[in-house]
């Protein structure tokens, strides 16, 4: 059982691609696209490493790379969302996952938990239970410990540092979405839109953002939905501040505009939603200023 511990002592969990001088008052965020599956991660489970990648938000960090270019940080977690998912709060577990007794502040009643999605997943992306065995109550406040946390120290820093510096500041989180056999499905199995933004149905982030957003992309050809299936995880809701001029809003963006999804791998098209996306980061980031003249 000390697998899951090492795996989670190893090199640095994040990775934190930050320009010298920000320009724009933006901060990029991916949770979801970590792909280090050390083998005493693997040796736990009970499924394969191929299933396992289903619940990556595959290529999303790399999709935004050329970020700070522009004069934004990107923040991205190194770990699968399989082993922890910094999305959800921290202690969001599920009590029939584990050894012991979880401690009292635990939310072991949330959606995303009864789903096996908590901060420590019970299930894997096709719904099959994770680990072979229970898990000891000290092996999740480690991973925690050692994984979101230092996530969570790290984002928190650059939204600060961001609104101090601009006076205001806009969190973008950056998801994919599977094109079908997720949420996003139709009735009839078609995916529902191309790109979904979550701004908490109006909470996290200025409305001004959200049709900025809605605006742009549609200019570039995609469709594009508001709050429906995703009105945004965590890290919107818990970082989204509108009234103190820190807004957040999670951007999910269809796998197969991007990503050969049965094998993972970038497609032709890869370099095309990169630009749009970037394009999409600049434009947002004028608005963002914009909004700091006004108030």
């Amino acid at each position: 059982m000390d697998g899951f511990v090492d795996a989670a002592r190893g090199p640095s969990p994040i990775a934190l691609n930050a320009p010298d001088n920000p320009s724009l008052p933006i901060v990029l965020a991916s949770p979801h696209s970590g792909r280090r599956y050390t083998p005493e991660f693997l040796a736990l489970v009970e499924v394969p490493e191929a299933e396992l990648r289903r619940a990556e938000d595959a290529f999303v960090d790399r999709l935004l790379s050329a970020a700070p270019g522009l004069g934004v940080p990107l923040l991205a977690a190194k770990f699968p969302r399989s082993m922890v998912d910094v999305n959800r709060e921290a202690l969001e577990l599920d009590p029939e996952m584990f050894e012991g007794t979880l401690p009292p502040e635990a939310n072991t009643r949330s959606p995303r938990v009864v789903a096996g999605l908590g901060s420590i997943p019970r299930l894997s992306a096709g719904g099959r239970p994770l680990y072979r065995c229970l898990l000891p109550v000290s092996v999740a406040m480690t991973a925690i410990e050692r994984l979101w946390q230092p996530y969570h120290r790290s984002l928190a820093g650059l939204v600060a540092s961001a609104q101090a510096a601009f006076g205001v500041t806009l969190l973008l989180d950056c998801h994919s979405m599977p094109s079908a056999g997720g949420l996003g499905d139709t009735a009839g199995g078609e995916t529902l839109a191309d790109i979904v933004l979550g701004d908490a149905f109006g909470q996290s982030c200025d409305p001004r953002l959200v049709e900025g957003a809605e605006t742009f992309l549609a200019g570039r050809g995609y469709t594009v939905v508001r709050n429906a299936p995703y009105a945004g995880g965590y890290t919107t809701r818990h970082y989204g501040r509108p009234a103190e001029g820190v807004h957040a809003l999670q951007i999910e963006v269809s796998r197969a505009l991007y990503l050969d999804e049965a094998r993972i791998e970038p497609t032709a098209a890869f370099a095309k939603v990169s630009r749009d996306l970037l394009g999409l980061v600049e434009t947002l980031g004028r608005t963002t200023l914009e909004l700091s003249r006004r108030t």
